[in-house]
């Protein structure tokens, strides 16, 4: 990328965030905090509530796109990873790491993770997964520390299998989205303070249409669409783009089936009154807190007075020192300030809460990004950078892909406190959409891996003991559940 490139990537700093920067945290997850920051920054109005759409990404201008289907022939070869350094032995699944250019002209360039089923990966699904923040990486948090086939040691330098990978039901595809993340990267500086909800759907769009040209066995393929936290806007809005551009006749006719959206901000009004109604429940703060930012907070008009930021404040401050991802997980506990120095102070537990330190100083490792074919560059786990337009809600465009007809999945980790279930709750009943399927358990096995309920063109789920990371902290779960979706079947009930 080059370090004057690099310099002026890692230094647009906007409003976006404050003005403050967040360097990992070894109390808590830096993608939710970012979305924390972001949510917190509509109050300073410089990010535009938009409508998605605005824009052109329901197909004005996809007649434009030249895919360069020619361009993309024999990039599939040239892509594959021949190893990751320290991987395990053993590894009967073949992986590809490379970039997708999206704008020729301003030089915009995402790049991708994708690896294949050890078993039946000609015939099962294709999977993108979508980390949030905005600006954090589903390499460094999706591949590395959730779903995908390895998890990085403490020693920041080799792998260990991950058994419960998503990659032993579909073909999956990390996207590290949008230019900025991660390994993206732009050619013109501007697009990095220039980002935005509907450049992301475009862009994602775009990277779609080129990546099945260089891998054209995909291409009838069936394409599920997930990820957590700020996807709650990606995924939708890149689905709604899909479904807009297959009614066109000059492109590729993208086969998707499915969504799912991980304890995903929805609608900023039943997301933040849903987050301080948890917190209150699951005593983390006082009736007095909870009293007075249900009189002082109007959270639905966009209206904050000075006594709802005392509230919000002090609602903060009587939570503690827990992280507030996982609120019953214990947090990396650590002065040390290189990467990868962070311990764990607890043993026993499948999910290093210090797995970001480590997945960090990884991928910074010159032979990994060479072996990834990324470009040599400082990777950090989330980027700062501008967004420009944001809805309040995406409910609207849920309920038009609703009456397309896919699969729609809403599913949270219980234990969540920034976007827990009581959020996805209220964001889903504000559909009003009639109960097909009632409340009731789901199983892994013999035991209940959480709850469902069935709408008409909708079904929530809850991941019992999962945080903000549903397969980070209930890897067995969450494959359990994610291989249900993939059947578009729902997951077993009690057996009698």
């Amino acid at each position: 990328m080059g370090l004057m490139m690099l310099s002026t990537k890692l230094g647009l700093w906007t409003l976006f965030l404050s003005g403050c920067y967040f360097a990992i945290s070894c109390k808590g997850n830096q993608e939710g905090e970012y979305l924390y920051k972001f949510i917190q920054s509509r109050r300073s109005k410089n990010i535009k509530a938009t409508s998605f759409g605005e824009g052109g990404v329901d197909g004005n201008d996809i007649g434009k796109v030249n895919v360069d289907d020619e361009k993309q022939k024999g990039l599939m070869e040239s892509d594959k990873v021949k190893a990751l350094p320290g991987q395990p032995q053993g590894v009967d699944f073949d992986q590809y790491g490379g970039y997708v250019t999206v704008d020729a002209k301003a030089g915009r360039a995402l790049f991708y993770y994708f690896v294949q089923s050890p078993h039946n990966s000609s015939t099962n699904p294709l999977v993108l997964w979508l980390n949030g923040g905005p600006g954090c990486s589903s390499l460094g948090y999706g591949a590395m520390q959730e779903l995908g086939p390895f998890r990085v040691n403490s020693d920041g330098r080799t792998l260990y299998k991950n058994q419960y990978a998503w990659n032993n039901v579909a073909n999956v595809i990390f996207l590290e989205s949008p230019a900025g993340v991660g390994f993206s990267y732009s050619n013109t500086s501007s697009d990095y303070s220039n980002n935005g909800d509907n450049r992301t759907a475009m862009d994602s769009y775009i990277f779609l249409l080129k990546w099945l040209e260089r891998f054209p066995e995909y291409k009838s393929r069936d394409l599920f669409i997930t990820g957590e936290s700020y996807a709650g806007h990606y995924i939708p809005q890149l689905a709604n783009t899909i479904l807009s551009n297959n009614k066109l006749t000059n492109h590729t006719v993208i086969n998707l089936k499915g969504i799912a959206i991980g304890n995903g901000w929805i609608d900023d009004y039943w997301c933040t009154k849903g987050m301080y109604e948890y917190l209150w429940t699951h005593g983390h703060n006082s009736d007095e807190t909870h009293k007075g930012i249900e009189r002082h907070c109007d959270f639905e008009n966009d209206k904050f007075t000075n006594e709802c930021n005392l509230y919000e404040s002090r609602s903060l401050d009587e939570i503690g020192n827990i992280d507030m991802y996982n609120i019953y997980a214990p947090s990396c506990k650590s002065s040390a300030t290189k990467p990868g120095a962070c311990t764990a102070t607890y043993s026993g537990s499948y999910f290093d809460p210090c797995s970001e330190y480590h997945t960090k100083s990884y991928l910074n490792l010159a032979e990994v990004q060479e072996a990834l074919h990324a470009k040599p560059t400082e990777w950090l786990s989330c980027n700062p950078f501008g967004w420009t337009d944001s809805p309040a809600t995406v409910l609207p465009t849920i309920n038009r892909l609703i009456s397309s007809g896919i699969s729609i999945w809403i599913y949270s980790g219980d234990t969540d406190g920034r976007v827990p279930i009581t959020s996805s709750r209220y964001s889903v009943n504000a559909l009003k959409l009639p109960v097909e399927t009632s409340w009731r358990p789901w199983y892994t096995g013999n035991e209940v891996g959480g709850y469902l309920v069935g709408y008409k063109g909708l079904t929530l789920v809850s991941v019992r003991g999962a945080g903000h990371m549903v397969p980070s902290d209930q890897p067995k779960r969450a494959l359990t559940m994610i291989s249900f979706f993939l059947t578009l079947e729902l997951p077993p009930g009690p057996t009698t």
